[in-house]
C-alpha cells in the first residue's frame, strides 16, 4: 500500500511537470508581466520583461521605463501615446501599435506609449505629470466612456483603479490586487491555465491584460460628476498640450463636455468600415489600430503645425 501511494505521488509530480512544460512551450496561456508601484504611486510594469501572447504568435516587451513596447530612438519632438489596455495592446505585435503606425505616418515626431490596463482618465493625468521630465511636445490620451466614470470614486469605488474623490478633491491611488498570489499564479503556467479554464466556465472573469473597458453607456450619465472631474483636471493639470482621442461610439455628451472645458479632441469613427475588433474580444486588431492611427495622424498634423 505504501509503495502504491509513493508511486501515485511520483506519477502526480511527473504529470504536473509534464503539463507545465507543455503549457509553457505551446504558449497555451499568455504570459503576464509583473507590476510595481513607483515612488509617485503610479502602477507600471517592472522594467525589461518579455513574454509571449497566447499561442506564441508574437512577443511583448516591457521597456526600461516600465511601459509596454519599444522606446523611440530619441526623445526629441516627442509625442506621448497614453491609454488603457487598447494602447497597451499585448494582443498584437509591436508593429501593430499606435506608436509604430503614427511614426510611419508622421515620421518627423518620435512616439512613446505609456499605457496600462485599467488606467482611468485621472490616472492618465497623473502619469502625464511623471512624464513631464521627458518634455513631450504633445500627449494623446485615448479614452472611452468608462475612463471618465471610473475616475470618480463617488460613482463606484474601485480600489485597484486610481480615482478622484470629488468631496475632498483628493486623488485615491489604485492598489494592486493580491500581488503575491498573482505572482505565483502567473509564474505557475499550468495552474494559471486551469484557473483560466475554470473561471471562464463559471463566470466571465477578465484577466488584467485584456480587460475590454469599451462599453456604450446607455443609462443616464452623471453629468454633474463628470463636470466636476473635468473642472478638477483643468485646474490641476496642463491640458493645452494634450488631446483626448475618443474611441468609436463614445458618448457625444461626454465629448461635448470636454470641448466646453477647452480640451482638444479627436473622435475616431469606425462606421462604413469593416470591423476594427477581434471576433472574440473588443480590443482593436492590427487593422483597427492602423485605421485609428490614420485618423489621429490627420488631425495631429494640423495641431502641431
Amino acid at each position: 500500500m505504501k509503495k502504491f501511494i509513493i508511486n501515485i505521488i511520483i506519477f502526480f509530480i511527473l504529470a504536473i511537470l509534464a503539463g507545465e512544460i507543455v503549457v509553457r512551450f505551446t504558449h497555451a496561456i499568455s504570459d503576464i508581466p509583473q507590476r510595481t508601484i513607483d515612488e509617485n504611486g503610479i502602477q507600471k510594469y517592472k522594467p525589461n520583461q518579455t513574454g509571449y501572447w497566447k499561442g506564441g504568435d508574437h512577443k511583448w516587451i516591457i521597456n526600461d521605463l516600465g511601459w509596454p513596447g519599444e522606446l523611440p530612438s530619441n526623445f526629441e519632438d516627442l509625442v506621448l501615446v497614453m491609454g488603457d489596455s487598447f494602447i497597451e495592446n499585448f494582443m498584437n505585435p509591436n508593429e501593430c501599435h499606435q506608436s509604430t503606425y503614427l511614426k510611419s505616418l508622421l515620421p518627423r515626431f518620435n512616439y512613446l506609449e505609456t499605457a496600462r490596463s485599467g488606467v482611468s482618465l485621472i490616472e492618465a493625468m497623473e502619469i502625464s505629470i511623471e512624464n513631464d521630465i521627458l518634455n513631450p511636445r504633445h500627449t494623446l490620451i485615448y479614452v472611452n466612456n468608462n475612463d471618465f466614470l471610473e475616475s470618480i470614486a463617488e460613482i463606484k469605488r474601485m480600489k485597484d483603479i486610481t480615482q478622484l474623490n470629488l468631496k475632498t478633491n483628493k486623488i485615491i491611488r489604485g492598489e494592486m490586487k493580491a500581488p503575491e498570489l498573482k505572482k505565483i499564479l502567473y509564474n505557475w503556467k499550468l495552474l494559471y491555465y486551469f484557473y483560466n479554464r475554470f473561471t471562464l466556465n463559471i463566470t466571465p472573469v477578465k484577466a488584467d491584460n485584456k480587460t475590454p473597458k469599451q462599453k456604450n453607456t446607455k443609462t443616464e450619465l452623471p453629468i454633474n460628476e463628470i463636470k466636476s472631474l473635468l473642472n478638477y483636471i483643468t485646474k490641476n493639470y496642463d491640458t493645452n498640450s494634450k488631446t483626448l482621442v475618443f474611441h468609436p461610439n463614445s458618448e457625444m455628451t461626454i465629448v461635448q463636455l470636454c470641448q466646453e472645458f477647452g480640451f482638444n479632441t479627436i473622435i475616431l469613427d469606425s462606421s462604413n468600415d469593416k470591423d476594427w475588433t477581434f471576433s472574440y474580444d473588443s480590443h482593436w486588431t492590427c487593422y483597427g489600430h492602423e485605421k485609428a492611427a490614420q485618423q489621429v495622424a490627420n488631425q495631429l498634423d494640423k495641431l502641431l503645425q
